[in-house]
């Protein structure tokens, strides 16, 4: 197992004969390795929808260290991957390489399911568990787009033709003639190949230990599973792998965007492509995130109970406009008094000067002032025992306001995942008074 801290940038090096298999994972877009290997699941699954557009960059960079020796480098993706029989583990650089437990802490939260011990590296089939713990809580964000309907072709065979009759059809099953025509319709369904799978995926979910229990962890999931088995009625447990095959290919919806994640994601949980480790053929599998994309994620899952709005650009919700006409923006977090923009990086803080990039200051400096708030800032993980918080007060003769640097700080030396849990409570509890 080899083991590497996220966006190492200088490298790791390791011997050419422990990382052989895992050469073939370097220096290719995410984009690329996920078309050609249906193993290998990265999130946000759909990758072209993050800001940072994760599929033209690479999980990891690998370089020549002499005829012995590779330098691996590493970006902003962690997680799992492997080929063959050499695995890869990339781990948070706010954690340490011992215990992942802030990386499942974050997925904890996102996802909303409640498992003390998802251990990425284990021969068992945690990887498959972890697929099914996320599967109410994308199926939440899905429905909250309204149930997925598509056109169908309906085969009629009546008397009250209002479609496209079918000769052949009805020359073989209506001759000699019997007062009814055979005729083909074109319709809007809620009852289609998309939602079929999603049925499939809760009646497959319910068969295994502690299935039901995962799909009643709250009443909207309740509701949300509900609402599947209403519109599906045509379901036959028997048509499984029909339904599968069906959905092989993401549907691709200008409206109903999460649905596509959701697709893919029913298709591995029913196809039971648990990613198995110590495989011996030639795939890629694995199974990764995007660091910027599941910290804001994270901290959405705190700010929103604040009163925060977190805009979603795919969508167009949540914006603000620079101009009486236009200058669409989506700050990452804002409320009338303050707007915030989450970062997952280490900042070096000297004293008290504000480490913040001079694009991301120009553009928090425009969200505040077209808001009229008075705070607005960074928001960003540290490795420390304590919150740390800078702030710099704007010049008298610009604008009235402050520039924050919210740093909340990583419990890093925990002796378990429960006392890690508690720490880091205290520290968001916190960071919470400060930017309320």
């Amino acid at each position: 197992m080899i083991t590497i801290q996220d966006n190492n940038y200088q490298g790791k090096v390791c011997s050419l004969h422990d990382t052989t298999d895992l050469l073939s994972i370097g220096n290719k877009p995410i984009r690329q390795l996920c078309e050609e290997n249906e193993h290998l699941l990265v999130f946000p699954l759909s990758i072209d929808d993050t800001d940072d557009r994760i599929g033209d960059s690479t999980i990891v960079d690998i370089y020549a260290e002499d005829e012995n020796s590779i330098r691996i480098k590493s970006g902003n993706i962690m997680g799992f991957v492997g080929r063959k029989n050499q695995q890869m583990k990339i781990y948070s650089r706010f954690d340490n390489q011992k215990h992942d437990f802030f990386l499942h802490y974050m997925l904890q939260k996102v996802f909303s399911f409640n498992i003390f011990n998802l251990d990425f590296t284990s021969s068992e089939n945690h990887v498959f568990e972890f697929l099914v713990y996320i599967f109410p809580a994308m199926l939440k964000k899905a429905m909250r787009q309204g149930i997925y309907k598509e056109y169908r072709r309906f085969r009629h065979n009546d008397a009250n033709v209002h479609g496209t009759i079918d000769i052949s059809r009805h020359i073989r099953e209506n001759i000699p003639f019997r007062g009814t025509v055979a005729y083909n319709t074109r319709e809007f369904s809620y009852d289609n190949s998309v939602t079929e799978l999603i049925r499939h995926t809760i009646e497959y979910i319910k068969t295994i230990p502690s299935g039901d229990i995962i799909l009643s962890s709250d009443k909207t999931v309740e509701d949300s599973i509900k609402k599947i088995v209403s519109y599906t009625h045509s379901y036959n447990h028997t048509e499984r792998i029909k339904i599968i095959q069906d959905n092989l290919r993401p549907r691709i919806h200008p409206f109903y965007k999460e649905y596509t994640a959701l697709q893919k994601l029913c298709v591995q949980i029913l196809r039971q492509e648990e990613i198995k480790y110590g495989t011996d053929d030639d795939r890629i599998y694995g199974i990764l995130f995007d660091g910027a994309w599941l910290w804001e994620e994270y901290l959405n899952t705190l700010l929103c109970e604040k009163g925060f709005i977190h805009p979603e650009n795919k969508l167009g919700t949540g914006a603000i406009y620079l101009f009486e006409h236009g200058g669409q923006r989506f700050p990452d977090f804002w409320k009338q008094n303050i707007v915030l923009d989450a970062k997952y990086k280490k900042l070096t803080i000297n004293g008290y000067r504000l480490d913040i990039e001079r694009d991301d200051v120009h553009q928090i400096m425009a969200y505040m002032y077209r808001l009229k708030a008075p705070k607005g800032g960074i928001i960003c993980p540290f490795m420390g025992d304590d919150n740390k918080i800078i702030f710099q007060n704007m010049h008298k003769d610009s604008y009235l306001g402050t520039m924050y640097l919210y740093a909340l700080a990583i419990p890093r030396d925990c002796n378990s995942y429960e006392e890690f849990v508690k720490r880091i409570a205290e520290k968001e509890n916190a960071l919470l008074k400060e930017t309320s």
